[in-house]
């Protein structure tokens, strides 16, 4: 069963445009992996299914439900049901600990429970120990994690991932790829994410995509995108031979 239906999303600031009729499903519980040069559109695309952005025409489908034709609080309501991780990691001058617990306290949950899912999340990411420190101190990969745990601890049914591990080190993309394949096989959370990475994409993704000059060249599963393309670009761009 899809919990994602984009039909002909179009994107246009100014007179660029940067998604162009993009047609896609996703299904309940899979990862499915967004592969593409930069200023493809996948970070742009990423947002408008998160409802930070509305498409210059197309539509988004979430569960059966068009989130043109919902009002402003049930946008909210329905971006709560999803979390995105963007590719610029922006904490707070807080803790860790009140990073993590920032958006269970917009939802106004107990305290007890509050502590109770942060430290489990802390102890997930590798960064309970750091709990009591001021997140802005922390390197690049441990801010990543608890940019992660942000957004994890919401339990979100729908996990939007922008470059999760561009510019981290062996040892943060391995733990992050195994928290990203955790939250899918235990949890069963459906992720997109958008990688340069195409080992990575090929690593965690039950389906990858191709995005070109915004459009969606070739979709499938990876053994084949990516051993046996149909598209001359998809195979150009993974070959190493796609100059743009």
């Amino acid at each position: 069963m899809s919990l994602l239906n984009l039909h002909k999303v179009t994107k246009i600031y100014s007179d660029r445009c940067i998604l162009k009729n993009i047609t896609l499903s996703v299904k309940k519980g899979e990862v499915y992996a967004l592969i593409g040069p930069s200023g493809a559109g996948k970070s742009t695309l990423l947002r408008i299914i998160d409802l930070l952005e509305k498409p210059s025409s197309g539509e988004v489908v979430f569960e059966g439900v068009r989130t043109s034709l919902l009002n402003e609080n049930s946008i909210i309501q329905l971006r709560r049901r999803m979390a995105l991780l963007s590719q610029r990691v922006v904490l707070f001058n807080m803790s860790v600990f009140g990073n993590v617990a920032y958006g269970l306290n917009l939802r106004k949950i107990d305290y007890k429970i509050v502590k109770e899912k942060v430290n489990d999340v802390l102890q997930r990411v590798g960064m309970l120990e750091y709990a009591d420190q001021n997140a802005l101190l922390l390197s690049g990969g441990e801010a990543q994690r608890v940019a992660l745990a942000r957004c994890i601890v919401l339990e979100p049914e729908l996990l939007l991932l922008d470059e999760p591990t561009a510019n981290l080190d062996p040892a943060n993309v391995a733990l992050i790829e195994n928290i990203i394949s955790e939250l899918n096989t235990k949890n069963k959370t459906t992720i997109i994410i958008a990688t340069h990475n195409m080992l990575q994409a090929k690593r965690l993704g039950s389906r990858v995509g191709f995005i070109l000059n915004g459009e969606l060249v070739e979709e499938g599963p990876p053994s084949r995108v990516f051993d046996n393309p149909i598209d001359e670009r998809t195979k150009a761009f993974i070959d190493g031979t796609m100059i743009y």
